[in-house]
């Protein structure tokens, strides 16, 4: 069983026991369950049901295991040729990693 399930303005399959590293979320602590109501999609063992726009009373319970994680250094380079203009700059993302405790369905 999975469920597509929108958490932090991603879009997320999220599977029973799955590690997922979602945008941070500043408000939660680490071991407290949190519960993503904007499930999509539902797969049950090949029945599937499709929500409009969601499904009423599907819902994701997830546990945060950590509220710090840095994601890798992606590096932005701005070049102008024959100018002499070069700027590079880097950014790391803040991650909250979870994992996936059940998926309710309606």
């Amino acid at each position: 069983m999975y469920a597509i399930v929108e958490m932090q303005g991603q879009q997320f399959k999220a599977e029973a026991g799955q590690k997922l590293f979602i945008h941070r979320m500043e408000e939660s602590e680490v071991g407290s369950k949190v519960e993503f109501d904007k499930v999509l999609l539902i797969d049950n063992d090949g029945v599937i049901t499709v929500g409009a726009p969601t499904i009423a009373g599907a819902k994701v319970v997830v546990e945060v295991l950590d509220n710090a994680v840095r994601g890798e250094k992606v590096l932005v380079f701005h070049k102008k040729r024959r100018k002499g203009y070069k700027k590079l700059n880097g950014h790391r993302q803040n991650f909250t990693q979870v994992v996936v405790k059940e998926i309710v369905n309606a």
